[in-house]
């Protein structure tokens, strides 16, 4: 928190010396600052979408899994529970020891799934950003802009709406062609 005031007061320094002006836009003789909305980008782009669709098929998938297991530990409690007058002690042992592991390997499952779920969300918020860079750097220099900041909670907390140009980099990724990784491996060419 300390860093980001420390930033804004040497921008705002900066920029009321002339310092920054001088060097970004001279021929404006101001500078020009936007303001983006990465949780909105993420959410409302066609990239953003179609990765979210993409998540929840996985945490779908997973779940059935889970859900599966989850059955399979319940029938053999009700099992356990109906032929415990009729079973010896050692076959309900075994039979509790075989629950124990049934638990065991759903709560692995478990664990593995939000794990593999948090990797690929993480994989392809990380797709989204670097494009959402490439995009947004485009933007900066095309419109000449000084500064653009993301807006967060709590690091920007006021602007002019006419700073906002998320909408214009949405527009931007949705025009973009998909980066499609089984054709970006199959059009490269092959050293010999």
């Amino acid at each position: 928190m300390k860093k980001v005031v420390a930033v804004l007061a040497v921008c705002l320094f900066l920029a009321t010396t002339g310092f920054v002006s001088n060097v970004y836009s001279a021929e404006e003789g101001k500078v020009k600052i936007g303001i983006v909305d990465l949780h909105r980008l993420i959410n409302e782009s066609e990239v953003g979408k179609k990765a979210k669709a993409e998540l929840e098929n996985l945490i779908r998938s997973k779940q059935v899994t889970i859900d599966e297991k989850g059955k399979q530990i319940e029938a053999l409690k009700a099992e356990i529970d109906k032929q415990a007058a009729v079973i010896t002690a050692d076959a309900k042992k075994a039979k509790e020891e075989e629950l124990e592991r049934f638990v065991r390997d759903y709560q692995r499952i478990i664990s593995d799934s939000q794990a593999e779920v948090k990797k690929k969300e993480a994989e392809l918020t990380t797709e989204i950003l670097k494009q959402a860079r490439e995009v947004i750097n485009k933007i900066a220099q095309e419109g000449s802009y000084s500064l653009v900041l993301e807006k967060a909670d709590g690091l920007v907390l006021y602007f002019s709406s006419g700073l906002d140009i998320t909408d214009r980099v949405i527009k931007k990724i949705n025009e973009a062609k998909p980066i499609d990784k089984k054709t970006e491996t199959k059009t490269k060419p092959t050293k010999k």
